[in-house]
C-alpha cells in the first residue's frame, strides 16, 4: 500500500526527531520520517503503530514524494556541516515554496547564510530552536522560530498544536526575520548554562557548610521548587538527590565525575556577548568552569598542594534561607544579562525581538522555564523598550530583598574555601551595574598615559589628551 499526502517531514529520527514526530501525529497530522539508519525507520513505525498517521523512509525520494505541497520538512540533526548536507541532498526532489526548517542548534550567522542560499533556489528557510529535551519533544518543547514568515505561516498550525502550553497558550511563535530563532535559542542556552551552575554551587555549600545529606537536600529542592524558585532545573535537582546507583550502593549523584561537558552554544553565547559589548558575566563564568572541571587530573594535583580552609559548620536553618533567597537573586541575573543581550542584539542584527513574547515562550516546555519568567513577561509588556530588567521597577523589591542573602553567602563561601564563581559574578554584575560611579576613570587615564587614547571628562564636553610626563 503506497503512503502519500503526509503534513509534515522530519529528517533524523534519533531521541529527539522520533519523540517530536510522534508528538506531531499525537496531535493528528500525518506525519513521515526520514533517517538512513534502518533500525531508526523500523523503531518510529513500530512506536507510531498506525502507519497512515506516522511512517518512515531510508529513501529520500520515496520521502519527498510522500508529503503534501508545499512540503514542509524540519530537519533534527546535529549542527554543522550534515545540515548543509541534508539541504543538498534534499534539494533535487523539492518544488518552488517548499519548506525547510532547521530545528537544531545551528549557529546564527550559518541560518542566515543558508536562508539567502535557499531564497534564491525559491525555498522557504527558516531556523527554529528547540527546548525541552527528549522528553519536551514529545509532550511539548518551546519553539523559537524566525526567519521566512511565510514559511513560519505553513506550518504555524502544527507547532502550536505539538508545543507546549502555558494557561492555555502554545509556548511557540515567530521571533523575527533572518536567524532570529537560531539567536534566541543560543541565548537561552547561555541563560540556561548560567542557572545550571548556580543550582549547582547552591548544592555544594549546602552539602559542605552544612553537611546536607542528599535525602535532605532532595527535600530542600522540592521545597523550593513549591515557592518562588519554582522552575525545571530545581525540579529534576530535587529528583537527581533521590535517585539511588544500581550498579553500586549509594545514591547515584555521588558516583557521578565531576567533569562537565558542553556543546558549544554557551560558548557561542559569550563570545557573540563579547562582540557586542554587552556583559554577560553569570553565563560567561558558566562556561569557564565547564572548562576548568575538565581539567581533573590537574586540580587533582593542585588539591594536593595547598591548604584549604576548615570549613565551618554552620546552622542549616539559616544557610537554608540564604542560599534559598541567593539562589532566587542570581536566577534573576542571569535572565537579565540574557535578555540584555537579546534587546542589543535585536538592534544590531534588526530581528525585532519582543521580548515578552519570548519571555511568554518560556514559561513552558523549555529547560530554562520557571515561575520567575511570568513576571518576566509582564514587565517587558508594561515596558517594550525596557533597557535592562534590573530597571523594572517590579523588580526593585525582587532585588532588594535578596541581594542581601547573596553577599553573605558570598562571604561564607569565600571564608570556607567553596568556590561560588557564578554567584559572586551575579553579585559583581549587580552591584556594577547599579553603580553611579565606577573606577574606570583610572583605566581612561592610564590608556591615554601610555597610548594616547584620549579620554573624556565629567566636567564638559569633547575629546581629551594630556601630556602625563610633562
Amino acid at each position: 500500500m503506497e503512503y502519500t499526502d503526509y503534513d509534515f517531514g522530519l529528517v533524523g529520527l534519533g531521541v529527539m526527531g522520533r519523540n517530536f514526530i510522534l508528538n506531531v501525529a499525537d496531535n493528528n497530522f500525518r506525519a513521515f520520517g526520514y533517517d538512513l539508519d534502518t533500525e531508526k525507520v523500523a523503531a518510529l513505525k513500530e512506536e507510531g503503530k498506525d502507519l497512515n498517521k506516522v511512517n518512515a523512509t531510508t529513501d529520500i525520494k520515496t520521502f519527498v514524494a510522500s508529503l503534501s505541497s508545499p512540503r514542509k520538512i524540519m530537519l533534527l540533526v546535529p549542527a554543522g556541516k550534515i545540515v548543509d548536507a541534508v539541504i543538498e541532498n534534499l534539494l533535487p526532489h523539492l518544488d518552488t515554496d517548499d519548506i525547510i526548517i532547521d530545528g537544531g542548534n545551528s549557529f546564527y550567522t550559518d541560518t542566515d547564510r543558508r536562508e539567502t542560499y535557499l531564497q534564491e533556489k525559491g525555498i522557504n528557510f527558516f531556523g527554529a530552536g528547540v527546548s525541552g529535551g527528549a522528553k519536551g519533544a514529545r509532550k511539548g518543547p518551546s519553539i523559537m522560530p524566525g526567519g521566512s514568515k511565510k514559511g513560519y505561516a505553513a506550518i504555524q498550525p502544527i507547532f502550536e498544536a505539538v508545543a507546549a502550553r502555558y494557561n492555555g497558550e502554545p509556548c511557540v511563535a515567530y521571533l523575527g526575520p533572518k536567524s532570529a530563532g537560531n539567536y534566541v535559542k543560543m541565548v537561552h542556552n547561555g541563560i540556561e548554562y548560567g542557572m545550571m551552575q548556580l543550582t549547582s554551587e547552591i548544592y555544594d555549600i549546602l552539602k559542605k557548610a552544612g553537611n546536607y545529606t542528599n535525602e535532605e537536600l532532595h527535600q530542600v529542592y522540592s521545597k523550593w521548587n513549591k515557592g518562588r524558585l519554582q522552575s525545571f532545573l530545581v525540579e529534576i535537582t530535587a529528583e537527581i538527590f533521590n535517585q539511588k546507583d544500581t550498579l553500586a550502593e549509594g545514591d547515584l549523584v555521588d558516583k557521578i565525575l565531576d567533569k562537565a561537558k558542553q556543546k558549544g552554544t554557551g560558548k557561542w553565547t559569550s563570545q557573540n556577548a563579547m562582540d557586542l559589548g554587552i556583559p554577560i558575566p553569570t553565563i560567561d563564568i558558566a562556561v569557564s568552569m565547564r572548562e576548568l572541571s575538565a581539567l581533573k587530573e590537574e586540580r587533582l594535583k593542585a588539591d594536593a598542594l595547598y591548604d584549604r580552609p576548615s570549613i565551618t559548620a554552620t546552622d542549616k536553618t539559616e544557610l537554608e534561607s540564604l542560599a534559598e533567597a541567593a539562589l532566587y537573586f542570581a536566577f534573576i541575573m542571569s535572565y537579565a544579562q540574557g535578555l540584555h543581550q537579546l534587546a542589543d542584539a535585536s538592534k544590531e542584527y534588526e530581528y525585532h525581538l519582543d521580548l515578552s513574547v519570548i519571555a511568554k515562550i518560556w514559561r513552558a516546555g523549555c529547560i530554562i522555564r520557571a515561575g520567575l519568567l511570568e513576571d518576566i513577561t509582564q514587565a517587558y509588556q508594561q515596558d517594550a523598550n525596557l533597557q535592562n530588567l534590573l530597571l523594572a521597577p517590579s523588580f526593585v523589591s525582587k532585588v532588594q530583598g535578596t541581594v542581601d542573602a547573596a553577599r553573605n553567602l558570598v562571604i561564607l563561601g569565600a571564608k570556607n574555601g567553596i568556590p561560588l564563581p557564578g554567584l559572586s559574578n551575579a553579585l559583581t554584575y549587580f552591584d556594577a551595574y547599579t553603580s553611579s560611579r565606577l573606577p574606570l576613570n583610572l583605566i581612561q587615564a592610564q590608556r591615554d598615559h601610555f597610548g594616547s587614547h584620549t579620554y573624556e571628562r565629567t566636567d564638559r564636553e569633547g575629546i581629551f589628551h594630556t601630556d602625563w610626563e610633562a
